[in-house]
């Protein structure tokens, strides 16, 4: 069969689906599609109608119980990483057209046996480059001898030849060399040598300081709005919002949530989405045939779903995330994804921060008052910045620009790079509730708000500036937090033999993947 043949058959297999019955295979005039819904995606089995359909849902099956082996989430980035891992797997099952009678074990055996001509050339590879870097010391330092001797005897030192002036002396091929070495090799921390004091000619780091100051005070001056060491600042601050426990036991689990949502500037939300997902951790061999007492007290109607070899039923009577086999163990020292969620919505009451932006036309430009409202008083929402576009840029209008010259000549003698507003400046801030940046590259007002909370759920920001309503947005907001929105918690460990109470920490994280206001 060839390729053209075989990428024709899929790309008929989404027009033959029928969305309104449940069926397992579909039928055409050569062929018979035999698929089986995963997630978000379908396993597809293409046979000829004369072969045995319980034989080859009975393969279906198999290949879908192969995924969760090799890819911690159904999803189709995991599928294309391990992809070669499938297809040694796929290569197992089915031979020449026809299924091998083999199990799941077996395939797992199969695909992990070691290969004794991989391990011979390892060896021969590994060999062969110590024997190269061993003869690379030995030419450095036979070429760092011959140096030190024609320096001692006042002569030139050896080189190689070159074209013309610019042959390489043997001096700097040692070096050269010396350094191929030390790169390959593991770096060491020395102490820095200290330099002999007296007066040189060297390079002075931070001699410009002065004159960077003076161009910082006259831009302030301007009414540009300076704010230093602010990405520094920013940076550490959501570090310590995304630092690891310090004490991580033996068992730990990562909550994530992320959301993404779209909201009209008058009122109503398009579309909310939210996903999240509890990652599994386990580092003591001891402790890997456990269970997971889950508490869920969402109300908002999420919707669950557990990993493939987790036993569904134990989930949904007694909420335990347990392995369908008791006597198997969950992988050790790697993240697992055992449980996770979907929330979509278009209810207003369920946007956990509302944001309203009124931009109203007045003489001399718009004048534009935004606030915000925290609705879900349980979150506690960390480094909030909300941006607001400000108007386009036009061309110059500061002195000594040309109206036509899309760069800027300024009053301080020199080409800034950038187009200054005509006769704009910088936004002239009313009043506001927390602190606010102005980015004049980016064109964009950040507004930004350490903590939004129970106790600090509203605020408002108002300020004038040149321009129309609609330049006002989109409004994008940036948020991130320790509490997850749906209420579901890990609240206790059990091992599976005994019963007995195990330690375990968590960690948890709310953040944006979009949040705009359109």
């Amino acid at each position: 069969m060839t390729r053209t043949r075989i990428e024709g058959l899929l790309a008929a297999f989404p027009k033959l689906m029928n969305t309104g019955k449940q069926h397992t295979f579909v039928e055409t005039e050569s062929v018979r599609y035999v698929y089986q819904p995963m997630e978000k995606l379908y396993m597809v089995l293409i046979t000829t109608k004369n072969s045995n359909i319980l034989e080859d849902l009975e393969t279906l099956r198999l290949f879908s119980r192969v995924i969760p082996e090799y890819c911690r989430a159904l999803e189709e980035n995991e599928i294309s990483e391990h992809c070669f891992d499938l297809i040694f797997a796929f290569d197992e099952i089915v031979a020449l057209g026809y299924r091998e009678n083999v199990n799941l074990a077996q395939i797992r055996t199969f695909t992990e046996m070691d290969s004794h001509e991989e391990k011979v050339f390892r060896a021969v590879r590994e060999t062969q480059e110590r024997e190269a870097k061993a003869e690379m010391r030995r030419k450095a330092k036979e070429l760092q001898q011959a140096r030190r001797d024609a320096e001692r005897r006042g002569t030139k030192a050896p080189g190689f030849g070159g074209f013309g002036s610019t042959a390489v002396s043997g001096g700097t091929t040692a070096a050269m060399i010396t350094d191929a070495i030390i790169e390959t090799e593991k770096p060491k921390v020395t102490p820095a040598p200290t330099r002999p004091s007296g007066s040189n000619k060297a390079l002075k780091l931070g001699a410009k300081g002065k004159e960077v100051d003076n161009f910082v005070d006259k831009l302030k001056s301007e009414g540009e709005n300076i704010i230093t060491s602010s990405v520094g600042k920013r940076s550490s601050e959501a570090a310590t919002v995304f630092a690891p426990p310090v004490n991580m036991e033996s068992v730990h689990m990562k909550i994530e949530e992320k959301i993404s949502l779209t909201c009209g500037r008058d009122g109503g939300l398009q579309n909310m989405e939210l996903h999240g997902m509890i990652m599994l951790r386990i580092q003591d061999e001891k402790f890997a045939r456990i269970r997971i007492h889950v508490e869920n007290e969402d109300k908002k109607g999420v919707q669950l779903q557990t990993h493939p070899n987790v036993d569904k039923k134990l989930f949904t009577t007694e909420s335990l995330i347990g392995l369908k086999n008791p006597e198997k163990s969950f992988p050790i020292n790697s993240d697992v994804g055992v449980l996770k969620w979907r929330l979509q919505t278009t209810e207003e009451s369920l946007i956990p921060l509302t944001i309203n932006c009124w931009p109203s036309e007045s003489g001399s430009g718009c004048d534009v008052n935004i606030e915000y409202e925290l609705q879900e008083d349980s979150l506690e929402l960390n480094d909030v910045v909300i941006a607001i576009p400000l108007p386009p840029l036009t061309p110059g209008s500061r002195a000594g620009a040309r109206p036509d010259a899309r760069v800027c000549v300024c009053d301080l003698g020199v080409t800034c790079g950038l187009w200054c507003r005509s006769g704009v400046g910088t936004p002239v801030i009313g009043e506001i509730d927390g602190e606010y940046r102005h980015d004049s590259r980016r064109n964009i007002l950040e507004w930004c708000l350490p903590v939004i909370d129970a106790k600090n759920k509203s605020g408002s920001l108002e300020f004038s500036i040149a321009g129309q309503p609609n330049d006002f947005f989109p409004v994008h907001v940036s948020f991130v937090s320790k509490k997850n929105y749906c209420n579901i918690q890990v609240t206790r460990v059990t091992q599976v033999d005994g019963n007995s109470p195990v330690r375990f920490s968590t960690e948890t994280t709310f953040l944006v993947d979009k949040y705009e206001i359109l």
